[in-house]
């Protein structure tokens, strides 16, 4: 068959992601902190968006989107009336806006804005600092502080450089420091030593055998204790796993006295940076407000904070009759409108997936973790009849504020763990049943994870100890041989 070339005209359908349904997709997926942020960028750029006061704050009523799209197509005929002059005032008549600012200057009281006063609740200086002082440069300070020579606080400025989070050295190896500084391993291992003395003791450790080292030969209150310096020394190991029958062998001390050099090691510090840290507190404002009144639940959206818009009345002013300004201004009008209507269509798909995971999990708002079922995001999205990709969109750094804490939306979805009775069980559900599990065993004999995986057939949970083991990692929890505390 001979191949040749034809034009012919079909018709389809396919979807475009035009720059409006992209922009309302990337709104669903924003956090509240994300979309606030968004909104005042939007408020800067567009003239004809401002932020709607609260009630009762403004006379000028919100300009509907139709009778703003009614105002740029018809441009207005009528110039506004000017204003009469006034009449004049009589010689003994005060203006009728005239403020004597005199009078409210003698009767407001000057408040200096220091602070520190008695009864004077303004903050003080070391209060509006921009940020804390970050544990190198408290370092560096105290350098500068000693009779460090300049090559030394070289050195010790790069040491401090790289301090981990923990306080330790993250390029541990002396020789490669020393090649990188041009310095002698000797020059460096000193001015290692010397740091270490600084506040916090021990900074700038190695290893931890090298930090608890460091603090049992503090300068003033010394560890003397041979068997103490001995399990630094060679039985970290042993200890990390509690075995402490090797380490009495290995010394040949007693038992209990292992114990007690063992909770003498306890008490020193195996992080010295831990005071130190420069991580501020994370603070989750919820999305949404699950509330129980009476018998039943009620789904309210969080308005706090993101400020809510309106179409500017301002834009009859700046209409004029110049095209330009015209087009301008029904530009900005259709992005304004598409940006309202946006933000709208995003709530209310926060909303109904809300209402539809309260409908799903209503037996864990009742009574908690453990009677969480099994949920996909399949179940939502034909319960709300929207698809799978909106949903977990929606579902994606949102909080909810429940009667048992707050979560994400993302946490109600979980797998099922099958059960003798029939019935599947959420994963989460089962993660809370083994953390209760592990709180409630005897500290001197741990449950492994086949032993729990034995008490959770009993209840009716078929689960794999694999299974267990994971969920265990999953909750930061330590294996058996770890937990065990013997004194």
């Amino acid at each position: 068959m001979a191949l040749h070339m034809r034009q012919d005209i079909r018709m389809s359908q396919q979807l475009v992601m035009t720059p409006q349904l992209q922009q309302a997709i990337k709104l669903l997926q924003l956090s509240r902190m994300e979309l606030s942020d968004l909104v005042r960028d939007e408020l800067m750029e567009n003239p004809l968006l401002e932020e709607a006061q609260e009630l009762g704050t403004t006379v000028e009523e919100p300009v509907s989107s139709v009778e703003l799209q009614d105002a740029v197509d018809q441009p207005s005929e009528t110039a506004p009336e000017p204003t009469s002059p006034s009449e004049p005032l009589k010689a003994d008549e005060p203006p009728k806006d005239s403020v004597d600012w005199e009078v409210y200057a003698d009767s407001t009281p000057f408040t200096p804005a220091t602070g520190g006063g008695e009864g004077d609740e303004q903050p003080s200086f070391e209060a509006t600092l921009t940020r804390a002082e970050t544990l190198p440069e408290y370092l560096l300070w105290q350098v500068r502080l000693s009779n460090y020579s300049e090559a030394d606080e070289e050195i010790a400025e790069y040491l401090v450089r790289n301090l981990s989070p923990a306080g330790y050295l993250m390029d541990g190896s002396t020789i490669a420091v020393a090649r990188k500084l041009g310095y002698s391993t000797l020059k460096v291992e000193g001015v290692i030593r010397r740091l270490q003395q600084l506040d916090p003791f021990a900074i700038l450790a190695r290893n931890l055998a090298e930090c608890l080292w460091v603090q049992a030969h503090h300068p003033e209150h010394p560890i003397e204790d041979p068997l103490v310096l001995a399990i630094i020394a060679k039985h970290l190991h042993n200890l990390e796993i509690r075995n402490y029958p090797a380490v009495a062998r290995d010394t040949g001390e007693a038992l209990e006295e292992v114990y007690e050099a063992t909770k003498v090691i306890q008490h020193m510090d195996p992080r010295p940076a831990r005071a130190y840290s420069s991580e501020a507190a994370q603070y989750i404002t919820p999305d949404v407000y699950i509330v129980k009144v009476a018998e039943d639940f009620v789904v309210s959206l969080n308005e706090e904070g993101v400020p809510k818009l309106r179409i500017s009345a301002m834009y009859r002013e700046a209409m004029g009759g110049h095209p330009k300004a015209k087009d301008y201004i029904h530009e900005r009008m259709r992005s304004a409108q598409w940006l309202i209507r946006s933000i709208q269509q995003r709530q209310r798909t926060i909303l109904k997936v809300t209402r539809s995971i309260l409908k799903f999990q209503r037996e864990f708002f009742e009574r908690g973790a453990q009677h969480l079922r099994p949920l996909i995001l399949k179940d939502v999205a034909e319960d709300i009849e929207m698809h799978e990709s909106t949903v977990s969109r929606v579902t994606t750094n949102k909080y909810v504020h429940t009667p048992q804490g707050i979560f994400e939306l993302k946490y109600f979805f979980n797998a099922g763990i099958s059960r003798t009775t029939g019935d599947d069980l959420a994963s989460e559900a089962v993660k809370t049943r083994i953390k209760k599990l592990i709180d409630a065993e005897d500290a001197a004999h741990p449950y492994s994870d086949q032993k729990l995986v034995e008490l959770l057939e009993q209840e009716g949970i078929d689960i794999a100890r694999r299974t267990v083991a994971k969920y265990r990692e999953q909750l930061r929890v330590l294996s058996s041989s770890k937990r065990r505390k013997l004194f």
